[in-house]
Formats: structure tokens, C-alpha cells, sequence
């Protein structure tokens, strides 16, 4: 791996045209990108009053009628289409979905995917989207940290017991094929709360910033918020630091080397898919690398 993994944000929601979904997986594999994500909703209200956590006033930056493919069916089709490179989500809601039927569907694509696997979770915001799913939003941090140890555990393919909590688990479970390697999980968010659960249960951070207004003294806050707090729970601070930057790469160029300083392995960023866009959206920032 070079000094950072660079991925690309497949148009997997917005614009979207499905049946170049995996071509466009295989011309990111092909111009040298490291991995391709998606992101996640399941539905959109017409009316939204939920406050967006990653915008200054609050208010989200797409249209509620823009369209958004299933993530999980989205990375498959990428899994399917590409050979080595990873194929990750950033970020699945996961408190809004069943864990145990969730569990089985990402084991699957590490399956098949033959180790590719990458996901990051978050515990979302948008409460009109967990009423329609009925799924409780007040208490969605404590499901989110339940959630995450039952994707483990049935990972492992014979789940243990969970006799209490918000999903008990019967004994003498088994739940096959497991993943071909531990399936990375980055926990979602810019709060104190998803800092505090990258440091104490996840395998790495997804943070979130906007290409022009990337402030690397706040991600190197977070990392080394990460380590202190990991270290005090007897834990090796995960290390791995996945930012999306929607926005231009000719902006995140200029402070690529700063975010690296910063702690940033990985970069999720949105692609100019028309003629070869895609290669020379990563040779730039390849350039631009220390």
C-alpha cells in the first residue's frame, strides 16, 4: 500500500444510472484507485425537520427525491465486478436494520468477494427514516454498540448466547460462511460519542469533511482524542482513518500531505467519471502525496 489508500465514492445515490454502476467499480479498479465506496439510506421523508450533523445550518445537501441504490446490492454489484480492490460503505445505519439478517448479508459479500470487505457504521440522524423502518431512534447509540458485537460474534459462525439486551441471541446458533478475514469495522461520525466508540470497540474512524473546509488540526484532535481514550481502556488505538471529502480533489491536493500528518490512511472521494477522469482524478492526488 502506498502512504494512503485513495477511494472512490461510486454514484450509488443522486444521478444515478444503475447499470454503469459496475462498470464504473471496474474503471476505478482500472485507473488505480485502492477501493470504491457507497453510502446508505433506505428512505427519504418529503419533509425533513431532523437537523443534518454535516452541514453549517443543518439542512441536508442533496434533494429528498434523489434516488439511492440498496448499499448492500450496490456493493455487490461492485464486489462483482472488480477483482482486488476493496469495496467499502461509508456509512451503513446499522441501528435501522436487523443485525442477525445484516450479519449474514455482509458475511456473504467477504465471501464472495474473497476478503474485500470494508464497512463503516454509524448510528445515523435522520429520525423520519427510523420511524418509517420502525426502529427506535432514541436509543440507537446503545443498539449501534449491541449491533456491532452481534456482527462479530456471528461473524466468528457460532454466535454466542445474548440472553438479554435489544436483540437476544439464542444458544446453538451457527451462522456460515463467516468472512474470509476479519471484516474492518470504522465507526461513522464527527461527535464525542463516535470518537469515544472508534476508541473503545471500532477498527478505525470514517470521518467526514467537506474538500473546502478541510481542517486537518481537527482530524489530528480526533486521532489523538482515539488513542488517548483507547489506551485507557487497556485497548491498541485502532489506526486506521478513512475521511470522504465530497467535493473537488484539486482542493484536497493542496492539503493531502497535511491530512497524512494528520493520520489519514484512507480517502473517499467523489470522481469525474467522463473520459479517463477517473485515472487522472488518482494520479493527482498521487502526485500530491509526501
Amino acid at each position: 500500500m502506498s502512504v494512503i489508500r485513495i477511494g472512490a465514492k461510486l454514484p450509488s445515490s443522486g444521478v444515478v444510472d444503475g447499470r454503469l454502476l459496475g462498470e464504473l467499480a471496474k474503471e476505478a479498479e482500472e485507473s488505480g484507485f485502492d477501493a470504491v465506496w457507497v453510502s446508505d439510506h433506505v428512505v427519504m421523508p418529503q419533509e425533513i425537520a431532523s437537523r443534518y450533523p454535516f452541514s453549517a445550518d443543518g439542512t441536508m445537501t442533496w434533494q429528498p427525491e434523489a434516488p439511492w441504490i440498496d448499499a448492500l446490492v450496490a456493493m455487490a454489484t461492485a464486489a462483482a465486478a472488480t477483482d482486488a480492490i476493496a469495496v467499502g460503505v461509508g456509512v451503513l445505519i446499522i441501528p435501522m436494520r436487523n443485525p442477525v439478517v445484516l450479519a449474514k448479508q455482509l458475511a456473504t459479500l467477504d465471501f464472495l468477494s474473497r476478503g474485500r470487505l470494508v464497512v463503516g457504521v454509524g448510528a445515523g440522524w435522520l429520525r423520519e427514516e427510523f420511524e418509517a423502518l420502525q426502529a427506535p431512534f432514541e436509543t440507537r447509540g446503545a443498539v449501534l454498540d449491541e449491533w456491532i458485537e452481534i456482527l462479530r460474534d456471528f461473524w466468528t459462525g457460532r454466535p454466542r448466547a445474548r440472553p438479554t439486551g435489544h436483540y437476544p441471541i439464542p444458544a446453538g446458533l451457527l451462522s456460515y460462511p463467516a468472512p474470509v478475514t476479519p471484516v474492518p469495522i470504522l465507526i461513522g461520525g464527527m461527535s464525542a460519542a463516535a470518537l469515544r466508540r472508534v476508541a473503545v470497540t471500532g477498527d478505525g474512524w470514517f470521518a467526514l469533511q467537506q474538500a473546502d473546509e478541510i481542517d486537518p488540526a481537527v482530524i489530528a484532535a480526533g486521532v489523538d482524542h482515539i488513542r488517548t481514550r483507547a489506551e485507557e481502556a487497556g485497548r491498541e488505538p485502532p489506526l486506521r482513518v478513512a475521511l470522504r471529502t465530497p467535493g473537488s480533489t484539486d482542493v484536497l491536493a493542496t492539503r493531502l500531505a497535511e491530512l497524512v500528518r494528520a493520520g489519514v490512511t484512507d480517502i473517499v472521494v467523489d470522481v469525474d467519471w467522463d473520459g479517463d477522469g477517473a485515472r487522472r482524478t488518482v494520479e493527482g492526488l498521487r502526485s500530491a502525496l509526501p
